[in-house]
């Protein structure tokens, strides 16, 4: 439905074909082509690493690609198999790393600086909302939002730090009650700028529905960055799947797949 959901994952393959440290570095995915079956069922080198690019451990990243792998969902991350003398490990999903949290800090600091104000605000002059898709049917679907601001508060850098959803409360238009301080940037959990961080946060946070229509239309960012609202000035950014830094985490899941031991029931009892 969006072509654009797919830049991220094709980032992230280009960043690793440049370091050439591995055989093949390939994408695939669930609901378009090319296919991750496919792709996997393609490669032909004795070890084989797949990162979910998602931001939960939710229905798809933890169950239904990993079963159609031929890995046991209810085994832990990393999930680790072997076929035929080949191993296969699935590593846990980018949302859920720790360097999570530095790419959403990143994320709001470089909106504020490309996007200045008269009076430049410190941090502390911020309240920060990582807005999330939230539902009721999946609690995993909050706990990573829920995970990086405790660790962003924990660090005492911006004024307040808020979790914002569109589908449980808090909700994303809570952010102007909830705010602490005269300046607020939303920051977007998710990988890719579709749907909802096209249209339907931008309209939650008060941007009139024709005007979001009119500038994608345009092929233009849908929020104004800054925008006076309620008293309140807001900084939106776009989603952190293109945040340059999502290729630490990328790697670093990829590092943590590469030092998993080899223990093949096969061949080891132990």
């Amino acid at each position: 439905l969006n072509p654009d959901s797919e830049k991220p994952v094709w980032r992230q393959v280009e960043r690793l074909r440049q370091r050439r440290l591995f055989a093949r570095v390939e994408a695939g995915f669930w609901r378009q082509t090319p296919k991750v079956v496919d792709q996997v069922a393609s490669l032909e080198q004795p070890r084989v690493l797949i990162v979910p690019f998602f931001i939960t451990e939710g229905y798809f990243s933890a169950r239904v690609i990993p079963e159609a792998l031929g890995f046991s969902p209810n085994s832990p991350f990393p999930k680790q198999r072997f076929d035929g003398g080949r191993e296969w490990i699935y590593t846990g999903p980018v949302g859920t790393h720790a360097g999570m949290t530095e790419v959403l800090i990143a994320r709001a600091r470089e909106i504020v600086a490309a996007h200045p104000v008269a009076a430049a605000p410190t941090l502390a002059d911020i309240s920060l909302f990582i807005a999330g898709h939230g539902t009721t049917q999946d609690e995993n679907s909050r706990k990573g939002v829920e995970r990086q601001v405790e660790q962003i508060r924990s660090r005492n850098l911006f004024g307040s730090v808020h979790g914002i959803f569109l589908e449980e409360a808090p909700f994303i238009q809570d952010s102007y009650r909830l705010a602490a301080t005269p300046y607020l940037v939303v920051v977007p959990f998710f990988i890719a700028d579709g749907l909802h961080c096209q249209e339907d946060i931008p309209v939650l946070l008060g941007e009139p529905p024709g005007l979001v229509q009119e500038r994608l239309r345009a092929g233009r960012f849908t929020w104004e960055n800054p925008t006076r609202r309620h008293g309140k000035t807001v900084w939106y950014t776009t989603s952190i799947g293109l945040e340059p830094l999502m290729g630490d985490v990328v790697w670093q899941r990829l590092e943590e797949a590469s030092h998993v031991k080899k223990v093949c029931p096969a061949m080891n009892s132990t």
